[in-house]
């Protein structure tokens, strides 16, 4: 059994992910970035369905409302913009949070885009981990209850809101990218991750940086998170790659 936990919320007694995992429907006709956002989705724990028509989102819609929306402007079928006026018109979508992913980078674009209803605005090409953590602020905000904002493992403990790590009560500094790592590898202790898994997921496949890049923030992020006589939480997996150690806090 994992030792990551999410901490109740502050105050509540409520745990933000006891919830079942947050659902997104993607609306994108281009399969390979479909599968990529599917990918990095399910990887931080969201179940994903998948449209690639306009009017199959429609279908997709009036069966299970999702908890997000990731949707493409230009759809065949019926268009993105037109989907997200009909989902304002409709009282089980009005509130339903929406990112809209274009090659529309135009402010007039933009603007028309929100104006529609559309809570976010996502021009292609994109960073794939600058999406996740949008999807995430946005979730924050529509589903307070559906997204955890604080890891717990022993005597480290994550805080996403406010970007803050602590370690046996002191703080722990990171740079964003260590930041990233540790929130990727904690959230899935004993999952193993090869070096170009972690190249896509925490920097984006369009970071031109070679594998070894990996092994040297790793280094840092264990710099940082142990000091001398402390248990290191990252696991080295020889000629695989890094996971959060899943016995970290046991005992």
């Amino acid at each position: 059994m994992s030792e990551v936990q999410i901490a109740p919320e502050r105050g509540t007694g409520r745990t933000p992910g006891s919830a079942a995992a947050p659902r997104v429907l993607i609306v994108e006709d281009e399969s390979a970035l479909s599968m990529l956002l599917a990918y990095n989705l399910e990887a931080e724990g969201f179940v994903v369905d998948r449209a690639e028509r306009g009017d199959e989102a429609e279908t997709r819609l009036a069966e299970t409302v999702p908890d997000l929306v990731i949707l493409d402007w230009m759809l065949p079928g019926v268009s993105g913009l037109e989907i997200c006026r009909r989902m304002r018109a409709r009282e089980a979508t009005r509130t339903l949070p929406v990112i809209m992913l274009t090659a529309r980078g135009e402010e007039s674009e933009r603007v028309r885009g929100l104006s529609i209803g559309a809570d976010d605005y996502v021009v292609k090409p994109f960073s794939v981990p600058e999406l996740m953590a949008r999807v995430r602020a946005l979730l924050r905000r529509a589903r307070p209850d559906r997204v955890a904002t604080i890891l717990v493992a022993g005597d480290l403990e994550l805080d996403r809101q406010n970007w803050r790590v602590r370690r046996a009560g002191r703080e722990v500094h990171l740079g964003p990218t260590e930041f990233r790592l540790l929130d990727h590898l904690m959230e899935r202790p004993g999952r193993v991750f090869s070096r170009a898994q972690l190249l896509d997921s925490v920097w984006g496949l369009s970071a031109e940086i070679d594998e070894r890049t990996v092994d040297v923030h790793v280094g840092r992020l264990r710099k940082a998170l142990s000091e001398p006589g402390e248990r290191d939480p990252i696991r080295t997996v020889r000629g695989a790659g890094y996971s959060f150690d899943e016995t970290f806090g046991k005992g």
